[in-house]
């Protein structure tokens, strides 16, 4: 008996021992098993990182072809073309002066809504309704003592109040007074009188047309065609109309090329000076 525990005794010992080396053994084999669950953590992480970071490259890529189309599409859309106004149509052309044709076309052109086929008829004019034209060479004095040749005579022999021989019509109240300073070299002792609406009032014209016998008239189409509306400015005298119509103000409008003006003068046309050019009393001229 002592023989059998002495051997089971050293083979179990030998066995616990064993043992104790392999849960030892275990242990450590353990620990990185553990160890491993955090870096598994870590590579999930990196990975939201960059799927967060190509979402954020794919939507800036997305608004930069988004605007890259857009830019396109406006590039490639007409462009909308500046509608050309007096001023670009004159400044690219060389000014021509007028002529009794251009007259007779502005007439027609703005009576042929107005007035029948039968009407527009009437409102031609003979080409012995007109002076000769400025050729841009004269001023206003020598070319006045190109058409009125005989105007000292003229002038001698004008008596009648509240009308006037000759009438020049302009655009402005400063256009008025630089021809009435031109006029010096030819009017002598004849009297001029302003007739625009800048600080003047009709009734005051009126007064002065009145008081005593005016040889020129020079001023604006609305103005003068008031005073004739409002019988301050009779026409039994009239022989000359003349035309500022060359002249073009800071944008190279003409007298004509003004709306507001052009309706003025084309009333004053219809209050008596077309009835008088048919008439063969009265003679325009374009300087």
């Amino acid at each position: 008996m002592g023989d059998d525990l002495g051997d089971e005794w050293w083979t179990h010992e030998g066995a616990s021992e064993a043992e104790e080396e392999t849960h030892v053994e275990k242990q450590p084999t353990e620990k990185p098993n553990a160890k491993i669950k955090p870096e598994k953590r870590k590579s999930v992480t990196e990975k939201t990182v960059k799927a967060k970071k190509t979402k954020k490259n794919e939507q800036k890529e997305c608004i930069i072809t988004q605007k890259k189309e857009i830019e396109d599409e406006k590039s490639t859309k007409p462009k909308r073309k500046r509608k050309k106004t007096i001023t670009d149509v004159l400044s690219s052309s060389e000014p021509k002066p007028g002529c009794p044709a251009d007259l007779q076309s502005l007439v027609t052109q703005y009576f042929s809504d107005k007035r029948s086929v039968i009407e527009q008829e009437e409102l031609k004019l003979l080409d012995s309704c007109f002076l000769s034209s400025n050729d841009l060479t004269h001023t206003l004095s020598s070319y006045l003592k190109q058409v009125c040749p005989k105007w000292s005579k003229i002038q001698k022999q004008h008596t009648e109040k509240s009308s006037v021989v000759l009438l020049i019509v302009c655009s402005s109240a400063l256009r008025t007074i630089e021809l009435i300073k031109q006029l010096t070299a030819f009017k002598g002792e004849a009297k001029a009188l302003k007739l625009f609406a800048k600080h003047i009032k009709i009734e005051e014209q009126v007064k002065l047309l009145q008081k005593g016998v005016t040889h020129i008239g020079v001023g604006t189409p609305g103005r003068i065609s008031a005073l004739i509306e409002k019988e301050g400015l009779g026409l039994q005298a009239l022989r000359y109309v003349v035309l500022d119509w060359n002249w073009r103000d800071q944008k190279l409008r003409r007298m004509v090329d003004v709306p507001e003006v052009k309706l003025d003068f084309m009333k004053l046309l219809e209050n008596g000076i077309l009835n008088g050019c048919k008439e063969d009393k009265i003679k325009i001229g374009l300087f």
